[in-house]
C-alpha cells in the first residue's frame, strides 16, 4: 500500500516537473492528499460554469469556489476565493467573477478552471506545513491558521520525519495551546486527528526530499476531526547538495588524535618574534606539551632550539596535527605534503578564504583533503586549546587551567572573551577551540568528542550557523542524557523567510526553526555571551535537582519579589508551603517577617537564623532546590553568611543529600568575595543581581529534564 502511494506521487511530481512547473494546482494537491490520507473537504474542478453548477449541487450546502491555475499561487490575493456560495444563480455569478479576477491579477495566467469544494463546518483554524530549512532539512510546522498565520505568528517547528508522540507534543508547544484544548465552553479539538494531519506531512516530504515546500492552511480542527481546507505544495528548483558525511567511530578516531597528539608540526615556524608561526611554538613549547614538537620553515636550520625540516615530508615518525602558519595562497600546495605525509588532522590558522570571497581557494583545499583522508579544523582560527594535553596551539593568550568546560566558538574574537571569562572567574576548561570557516570539522564533530571525553562536564558553543544541523541534533541527543550542552546561536533575522512562497515558508524565520529544534535536541540555549559563559562555568557546580518544588529563602522582601519574578521567568515551580512546613519556618522567623514562598527571614536577623532556615530548606525531602537571597549587615556581615552557608551545603552533601543552592548578595564590595568563596565550595552565587543565580537554576532544571531526569520535556 505504501508502495502504490509513492509510485502515485511520483508519477504525478515528475509529470509537474516535466511542464516546468514548480507549484502544484489544487487538483494535484488533493491527488497527494488522497495518497496520503491527508484529510481534505470534496471537490471537483469545473472547467465551465455549468460544470460548476452541477458540481455545486452534489453537496449538501454552501460551497467554497476557487481559482484553479498554476500561474497564481496566492489565490486569496488574486480575488480568487469565494466562500458560501448557495444556489445555482450565486455559483454561476461566483465562477465568472472569480475568473474575471484572476484575468485582471494576471492576464497570461493559465486558468484551468474553478474548484468548487465542500465548504467545512466552522472549527479551529490551524495550519500544518512542511519547509526545507538550509540548516536541518526538512522541518515540520505546527501553528495558529487561517488569514492572521503570518500575524499572529504562533507557530512551532520539528524536524521530519516525526511520531505520533512528537506530532502531539507540537500541539502543546505553541502559545495558544489552551485554545485546542477548549476555551469559553468551546469543547476540545479531535487532537490525535490534528496530529495524524502532521504526521502524515512529515511522512510526505520525507519520501520526497525534492518537495520544498508544503502547506495545509487553514485545517479545520473541530471535536469530530480536522481537516485541510487548503493544500499547497511547492517543489525545489535546485537539487539538494549532500554533505559528505562520517561515522561516529571516523571522528572519534580522528578528534582523539588532534586533541590527544602525540606529535605536532608547525607549518611556517620562526624564530621572528610577532610572527604567528612563531607565537604558536613559543605557545607549544612554554606551554610544557610533552610530545614532539616540529618546526617546519624552509628557510630555517633551528627554531626555537628545535630542529627545523624543510617540508612536513622530511618529519620523522608519525605525527597527528599539522598547524598551518601560513599564508593563505600557499595552504594548497604544503596540504598535499601533509596528505603525503598521512597527518590526520590539520589546523589552518591563515585568513584569506571564504569568508573574503575566495570560495575557490577553500573549495580547493577541502578537495584535497577529501582526496587525502585529513580533517580541516579552520580556516581563519586562532588555533585550539586542549589543557589536560598542556598543548596551546594557537597565537593567542595561553591558558592552562584545567576542568570540566568545553567551550567553541565561530569567532576569534569571542574565543578571546571565553578566554578571558574563565582566567577572572578561574573556571577551568578541558579544551577551548576556534572554528572560523568550518571547511570540514564543525560542532557535531566536536560534540561528539567532547560527548565522550572524560575530561568534559559540560559543553558551551557560539555559533553563527549549523553546516549540518541534522548532524548536530543527532551529537546533541547522544551527549545530553549525560552531559549539558549549552549554544549561543548568533543572529536572530528571519531573511530566510523573505522569499518563501508559501505560509509555513514565510513563517520560518531562522531562529524560530533553531529555536524549537535546539530545544528539541535538549540543548540550552544561551540569550547572550555572558550568559553561555555562565551557564557553562555553573551546570558543572550545581547538583542535578530530584524535583521541581524551589523554595526561597531571603533576607530582603525586595530581593525576595525579584527572586520570585525570576523564578516564573525561568519555567521553574515556586513550591506551595505545606502547613507543616510552614510552621517549621515560622519558629525561626521574627513576628514582623514572613513565611510562605519566599520566607522572608528579614534583614536584621543573626547568623543563626539564616542557617536554620538553610537547614530546614536542604533537610525536608520535599523541598528540591534552594534560592537564597542575603541582604548586607552587621548583624550578619557577608563573609560570616558565606561561611555558615557552605558549610551547612557541605555537610548535607556529606550526608549524601545533593540539591541546587544558588545565592544572590546584595551589599557593599565585600558581597564580591563573599560571592567568590560559595562558588568555589558549590553553591553559585552572583552579586548585584537576582536575575542571574536563577537564570543558572532554570539552565540546571532545562538540562535535567532534557537528561529525563525529571520527566516531561526541555
Amino acid at each position: 500500500m505504501a508502495e502504490d502511494r509513492v509510485l502515485r506521487v511520483r508519477a504525478l511530481l515528475d509529470s509537474v516537473r516535466a511542464e516546468g512547473r514548480t507549484a502544484l494546482t489544487a487538483p494535484e494537491g488533493k491527488v497527494i492528499a488522497d495518497a496520503y490520507g491527508i484529510a481534505v473537504p470534496g471537490e471537483e474542478l469545473a472547467t465551465d460554469v455549468e460544470e460548476a453548477v452541477a458540481y455545486a449541487a452534489r453537496f449538501a450546502g454552501p460551497v467554497v469556489m476557487k481559482i484553479v491555475s498554476p500561474d497564481i499561487l496566492h489565490k486569496t490575493d488574486a480575488g480568487g476565493v469565494i466562500v458560501g456560495v448557495a444556489g445555482a444563480a450565486d455559483v454561476r455569478k461566483a465562477f465568472h467573477t472569480i475568473i474575471d479576477n484572476a484575468r485582471a491579477y494576471n492576464a497570461s495566467a493559465r486558468i484551468e478552471g474553478v474548484q468548487v469544494q465542500e465548504l467545512l463546518p466552522k472549527g479551529q483554524e490551524v495550519i500544518v506545513g512542511a519547509v526545507t530549512d538550509p540548516t536541518f532539512g526538512k522541518v515540520v510546522a505546527f501553528g495558529l491558521g487561517g488569514v492572521l498565520v503570518e500575524v499572529l505568528k504562533d507557530v512551532t517547528f520539528r524536524l521530519a520525519p516525526l511520531d505520533a508522540d512528537e506530532a502531539l507534543s507540537m500541539l502543546d508547544s505553541i502559545r495558544s495551546a489552551e485554545i485546542l484544548r477548549g476555551v469559553r465552553g468551546q469543547a476540545a479539538v479531535d487532537r490525535w486527528a490534528l496530529a495524524e494531519q502532521i504526521r502524515r506531512v512529515s511522512q510526505l516530504v520525507t519520501d520526497f526530499p525534492e518537495i520544498a515546500e508544503v502547506d495545509l492552511n487553514p485545517v479545520i480542527a473541530t471535536p469530530e476531526g480536522a481537516v485541510a481546507a487548503d493544500i499547497r505544495v511547492i517543489l525545489s528548483d535546485t537539487p539538494v547538495k549532500q554533505r559528505r558525511r562520517y561515522s561516529r567511530e571516523e571522528i572519534l578516531t580522528s578528534m582523539r588524535r588532534l586533541m590527544q597528539p602525540s606529535s605536532v608540526a608547525v607549518i611556517g615556524a620562526s624564530n621572528e618574534p610577532g610572527k604567528i608561526g612563531n607565537s604558536v611554538m613559543r605557545n607549544l613549547v612554554d606551554g610544557g606539551f610533552a610530545g614532539e614538537i616540529h618546526p617546519v620553515n624552509p628557510k630555517a636550520d633551528d627554531i626555537l632550539g628545535r630542529k627545523a625540516y624543510k617540508s612536513v615530508t622530511d618529519v620523522p615518525g608519525e605525527v597527528d596535527v599539522a598547524v598551518f602558519a601560513i599564508p593563505a595562497k600557499f595552504v594548497a600546495s604544503a596540504l598535499e605534503e601533509v596528505g603525503r605525509k598521512k597527518i590526520p588532522n590539520a589546523v589552518l590558522i591563515p585568513s584569506g578564504f571564504a569568508e573574503t570571497g575566495e570560495h575557490e581557494l577553500q573549495d580547493e583545499i577541502v578537495a584535497i583533503a577529501e582526496q587525502h583522508g585529513i580533517r580541516l579544523l579552520g580556516p581563519n582560527i586562532y588555533g585550539y586549546y586542549s589543557t589536560w594535553q598542556d598543548l596551546c596551539a594557537t597565537f593567542c593568550t595561553p591558558y592552562d587551567v584545567k576542568g570540566g568546560v568545553a567551550l567553541t566558538s565561530q569567532s576569534g574574537g569571542i574565543g578571546m572573551a571565553i578566554l578571558g571569562f574563565a582566567r577572572t572567574t578561574k573556571t577551568g576548561v578541558s579544551a577551548i577551540v576556534g572554528l572560523g570557516n568550518k571547511s570540514d570539522l564543525d560542532e557535531d564533530d566536536l560534540l561528539t568528542w567532547f560527548g565522550e571525553d572524560p575530561h568534559t562536564e559540560c559543553i558551551a558553543m557560539h555559533l553563527e550557523d549549523l553546516k549540518d544541523g541534522r548532524a548536530f541534533v543527532e551529537a546533541a541527543r547522544a551527549t545530553v542524557p549525560r552531559k549539558p550542552v549549552v549554544v549561543l546561536k548568533a543572529g536572530r533575522t528571519a531573511a530566510g523567510a523573505k522569499a518563501a512562497g508559501s505560509h509555513t515558508g514565510a513563517l520560518a524565520g531562522d531562529d524560530a526553526v533553531y529555536d524549537d529544534i535546539l530545544r528539541q535536541a535538549g540543548v540550552i540555549r544561551a540569550p547572550g555571551l555572558n550568559d553561555m559563559l555562565e551557564y557553562a562555568r555553573a551546570l558543572p557546580v550545581l547538583p542535578a535537582p530530584q524535583g521541581d518544588n524551589v523554595v526561597i529563602i531571603t533576607g530582603a522582601g525586595g530581593s525576595g519579589v525579584l527572586l520570585s519574578d525570576a523564578v516564573t521567568d525561568n519555567g521553574l515551580t515556586l513550591m506551595e508551603i505545606p502547613p507543616d512546613l510552614d510552621e517549621s519556618f515560622r519558629k525561626f522567623i521574627p513576628p514582623f517577617g514572613a513565611a510562605g514562598n519566599p520566607v522572608d527571614i528579614t534583614g536584621g536577623e543573626p547568623p543563626s537564623t539564616y542557617e536554620a532556615t538553610i537547614r530546614l530548606g536542604l533537610e525536608d525531602p520535599r523541598i528540591h532546590a534552594l534560592v537564597l537571597g542575603y541582604w548586607h549587615t552587621i548583624v550578619t556581615p557577608p563573609m560570616v553568611f558565606a561561611e555558615l552557608t557552605a558549610r551547612v551545603v557541605a555537610e548535607f552533601r556529606a550526608r549524601g543529600i545533593e540539591k541546587p543552592v544558588v545565592a544572590s548578595l546584595a551589599g557593599d564590595v565585600e558581597v564580591e568575595e563573599a560571592c567568590q568563596y560559595l562558588y568555589e565550595r558549590g553553591v553559585v552565587a552572583y552579586p548585584y543581581t537576582t536575575e542571574k543565580p536563577v537564570a543558572v537554576l532554570g539552565a540546571k532544571y532545562r538540562w535535567a529534564r532534557a537528561a529525563g531526569l525529571l520527566g516531561g520535556g526541555s
